[in-house]
């Protein structure tokens, strides 16, 4: 028999070259990342002249780091920090720098302008060779939990006592600052001091929000009743896909058909896609300095405004016409009431070849979303804030866009 022996010591030399093979994703990912321009993440790293500092970690390292830990769904920073001490594909991308979970995770969400301009970038890149040609688009949105539970959300004269309250909190915190308690550490006190700070910020930003949030409502009672989250103030409470209502956000993508390519990226917090497809016009020509031909859109999207827009810029749309109340009406018919441009749009989608192109849009954006939902690990969001939010669904469009960039080529 063969017998285990843990206490004997080894000797086990290690090349980290070796332990990946050649063709592996994070090599991929790692040469696509040593082509873009990263200039705007070395913006924030400064020499200290003679004054002793501790060295930067190479942003080069941790944007690979992010793209191939969200190819792999890996969301949490404690668990990537794991990953790079136990992992070959982590072990290899770091190449023996260490890593810490307050590092990767400042850095996930700490550079939303620096992640748009590199999609930007790899759009350019794409179109430039030809693999992006922004024939026909699909948009669609997903509704992503946000961090913010239901009870969180109040009413404006709850939220101004808890305001009350935790400015007494600050400002008692700040009177204890002269005669400190003994029993307790520097770094204990400053933890709580945050904290306080913090839960006064988010309380006045969530009274900040009623505004707008009651602009949305329509009826007065509901106006009257308008509430905010204290724990993510931007967060709305939206009908979600199985017909529960829960604290979310309106992720909206904008996808090429041919390539499948995503092209357009906006994060909303209104819950209905009506209005959102002007928007995203604006947004895929301002990043890619091109208009689509095609705009393929569902049902919630077809805003007679929107299309009349869309016509303008010379923009095809594509939607469903919505059925009406009678079957014996012709739902695409012409009405007295419509331009010219609603008039042919509703014919349009009568026609066999209309028809024929609508279904494009559900092969595209809903592939692309389950892709973004289940293997990029975007199906709840563990941050809190727009921006932040913007942030890691930007870096799951990035890894996404890489790994199609890598196919298609």
């Amino acid at each position: 028999m063969r017998m285990a022996n843990r206490k004997q010591v080894q000797l086990r030399p290690c090349d980290l070259e070796s332990v990946l093979a050649a063709d592996h994703v994070a090599r991929t990912l790692w040469a696509a990342v040593e082509r873009l321009d990263l200039s705007r993440f070395y913006e924030d790293i400064a020499a200290r002249g003679s004054a002793p500092g501790r060295s930067a970690t190479d942003p080069k390292i941790l944007v690979t780091l992010w793209l191939y830990a969200t190819s792999e769904a890996v969301g949490s920073a404690r668990e990537l920090a794991r990953l790079c001490e136990s992992h070959d594909a982590y072990r290899w991308i770091c190449g023996g720098v260490p890593m810490n979970h307050h590092t990767l995770s400042d850095f996930r969400v700490g550079y939303e302008k620096a992640l748009d301009a590199l999609l930007t970038e790899v759009l350019a890149v794409m179109m430039k060779s030809g693999l992006v040609k922004l024939k026909r688009l699909a948009q669609d949105g997903m509704r992503i939990r946000a961090s913010a539970g239901a009870a969180s959300f109040r009413r404006e004269k709850k939220l101004r006592d808890y305001l009350r309250i935790a400015k007494a909190e600050v400002e008692r915190l700040k009177a204890q600052g002269d005669s400190p308690d003994p029993d307790r550490s520097a770094r204990e006190r400053a933890a709580e001091e945050r904290a306080a700070r913090e839960r006064e910020h988010r309380v006045g930003r969530a009274l900040d929000q009623l505004p707008s949030i009651r602009k949305s409502k329509t009826s007065a009672e509901d106006k009257e009743n308008a509430r905010a989250s204290t724990t993510d103030p931007e967060a709305r409470v939206m009908k979600m896909a199985d017909g529960g209502f829960r604290p979310a956000y309106n992720l909206q993508l904008a996808t090429d058909t041919e390539s499948r390519v995503i092209v357009g990226v906006r994060v909303s917090n209104v819950g209905s896609d009506m209005g959102l497809m002007e928007p995203m016009l604006d947004e895929v020509e301002s990043r890619t300095g091109h208009r689509p031909e095609q705009h393929l859109v569902d049902g919630g999207f077809a805003k007679k405004s929107d299309i009349e827009s869309a016509a303008a810029r010379g923009v095809t749309v594509y939607a469903p016409v919505p059925k009406p109340r009678e079957a014996s009406i012709d739902p695409h018919a012409p009405k007295d009431d419509d331009s010219h441009v609603v008039a042919t749009w509703r014919q349009r989608m009568g026609t066999e070849e209309a028809k024929q192109i609508y279904k494009e849009r559900a092969a595209t954006a809903e592939t692309v979303n389950a892709d973004l939902r289940t293997l990029r690990g975007l199906d709840r969001l563990v941050v809190r804030g727009a921006d932040k939010v913007k942030s890691v669904l930007l870096w799951g469009v990035l890894t996404y866009n890489l790994l199609r960039w890598a196919a298609l080529v």
